[in-house]
């Protein structure tokens, strides 16, 4: 009991003390967070802080080295200023990039041809955009493992023989060099983002492109692919160097060897541009200057398939080749498209050739039988007809679309006068829409020019006396007609271009109309006497003048 009560009494006076205490010990310290935390900052500021020291091409970490603090502090720097000059550097080159683009679109490429590109056109820029990208990666993947092999080379060396280049030149070749422009900007930047946004490879690659894109357009042979190449790798080597300059990292053995390199990345793309060309042309239907060389060679079985069934249709094709191909140089179009679409745009004449004036023989003409309604139909079905030979034959869109253009939306006007005369005097109207072509009209420069053709050769057969005079007036006529229809309104040629097509057109057509003297009879006798030295052969007479065709039947011809 004693032990009990001694506990309680200790317990009494703890509790009593403790009581005491609250009310009559007063605190004279107390917590301040504020002030805490303000000396914490002050003691912070008065800590020197510790720097690393990192100089330029310095390892940070090899594979296989642990990992310390000192490491981990350097690396935590490193990507904070990289990506504070990424960062800066992504507005200046967004910036920059939207300027060059905007320019480019309205400077170079109209948005009137925007609307000429075709679901092919988009699908194909879509691939090469695509093949770009691709054939950009895996220039990275090797450049990648061959640094691992020689390291003792500059490291930016591998990354030059990648070909930033070949879709460029394949836009430029295959479709045309102002698009292929406005393309090597987005592929630039595209390129740009695959190599962690560098700006310099943004200017090498575009600089490249435009070069490229400039040179491929005249490549009317394979081995000028390897040329462009070459050149290509000249202006990469300048680039190169260009680069290195502002870079201020000009060291005599390295910069040369990225230069070689770059050099190298010229030529890879020439080759692989060279090789890719005919897959291309094959898949989407296009057509080089290379296939128009060899589609121009007149010891094509079409051609001599045409002489037999149709000689007239054919003779008519040369000639009118002749003077576009002239009219085309004239106002700086492209010549060789010009001739070949026009050796090959009445192909379609071939199924029906005797309908065609220049084909008929004997006086005889088919159309007599025939009401004008159904003349007309003839006439005009030949365009359909050529298109699906040229489908058959392969010519590509170029030259096929050419042909359906060739004709407009113009009238077979002979026969339409004839079913006006011969329609019945119930009927009030007859639809023009019965005798003219469906058209589309010519949508490019030479498939105007081998419209004017067409239309002013076979009207050149109808003059009696084609002197000079007659010539120049006959073709002022007809290009006013064919201008004052409205046929000419969406190919772009202005009026600048119609009088040198005019001036064109007389000078060919004057040669092919020139007289020969007419030699009195004797003089013809002592000629016919004369015998070549070397071969022996008597030179021949005088071909006869022919006789000259009709208006009427000129008219049939179209």
């Amino acid at each position: 009991m004693a032990g009990k009560t001694a506990a309680l009494d200790k317990a009494e006076i703890r509790k009593v003390a403790f009581s005491l205490s609250v009310k009559l010990i007063h605190p004279n310290l107390a917590y301040n967070k504020n002030a805490t935390e303000l000396r914490k900052q002050e003691a912070i500021k008065d800590v020197e802080p510790v720097f690393f020291k990192v100089q330029k091409n310095e390892m940070l970490v090899r594979e296989g080295e642990q990992i310390t603090s000192a490491v981990v502090d350097k690396m935590d720097a490193y990507y904070k200023m990289e990506g504070e000059k990424r960062l800066s550097g992504f507005f200046v080159f967004t910036g920059a990039f939207f300027t060059i683009a905007f320019l480019a679109i309205i400077l170079y490429f109209p948005a009137k041809n925007w609307l000429k590109l075709t679901i092919s056109d988009l699908l194909f820029l879509s691939v090469i955009a695509i093949l770009q990208v691709l054939l950009v990666r895996a220039g990275i993947f090797v450049a990648e493992a061959v640094t691992d092999t020689f390291p003792f080379l500059p490291a930016e060396a591998f990354i030059y023989p990648i070909p930033f280049t070949v879709g460029a030149m394949l836009v430029s070749l295959l479709i045309n060099r102002n698009l292929a422009l406005v393309l090597s900007i987005f592929l630039s930047v595209i390129i740009t983002f695959l190599f962690d946004g560098k700006i310099g490879l943004f200017l090498f690659s575009f600089l490249g492109s435009v070069a490229a894109s400039y040179r491929i357009v005249d490549c009317r042979q394979r081995t000028a692919f390897f040329k462009v190449g070459a050149v290509l790798g000249i202006v990469n080597m300048a680039a190169i160097l260009f680069l290195r300059l502002l870079a201020d990292n000009i060291s005599g053995l390295d910069t040369l060897i990225v230069m070689l390199m770059g050099f190298a990345g010229g030529v890879v793309s020439g080759i692989l541009a060279a090789g890719l060309t005919p897959l291309f042309e094959a898949l989407f239907h296009y057509t080089t200057d290379i296939k128009l060389l060899e589609l121009a060679n007149l010891n094509q079985p079409i051609f001599q398939r045409m002489i037999i069934e149709a000689p007239g249709t054919y003779h008519h094709s040369v000639i009118v080749a002749s003077m576009v191909e002239a009219a085309a140089e004239a106002i700086k179009a492209n010549s060789l498209l010009a001739k070949v679409s026009a050796y090959y745009h009445d192909i379609g004449k071939m199924k029906k050739p005797q309908y065609f004036i220049e084909n008929q023989q004997n006086g005889e003409n088919k159309h007599d039988k025939l009401s004008p309604k159904m003349s007309s139909l003839v006439i005009i079905s030949h365009v359909k007809d050529g298109c699906d030979l040229a489908n058959k034959i392969k010519l590509g869109s170029q030259i096929t679309n050419i042909i359906r253009e060739h004709h407009g939306t113009s009238m077979v006007s002979y026969f339409y006068e004839k079913a006006k005369k011969d329609k019945d005097p119930s009927i009030r109207s007859l639809p023009e829409s019965d005798f003219r072509y469906p058209g589309p009209k010519p949508q490019i420069r030479e498939a105007g020019l081998v419209l004017l053709g067409d239309i002013v050769e076979a009207s050149s057969r109808s003059l009696s006396n084609p002197t000079p005079s007659r010539i120049k007036t006959l073709v002022r006529e007809r290009i006013d007609r064919v201008f004052s229809d409205g046929q000419l309104d969406e190919c772009e040629l202005t009026f600048h271009d119609l009088n040198k097509i005019a001036e064109s057109f007389n000078l060919i057509l004057n040669g092919i109309f020139h007289h020969r003297i007419d030699y009195p009879e004797p003089a013809i006798r002592e000629l016919n006497g004369i015998k070549k030295e070397n071969n022996g052969f008597v030179d021949r007479k005088p071909a006869e003048k022919n006789k000259a065709r009709s208006a009427t039947a000129a008219a049939v011809g179209e």
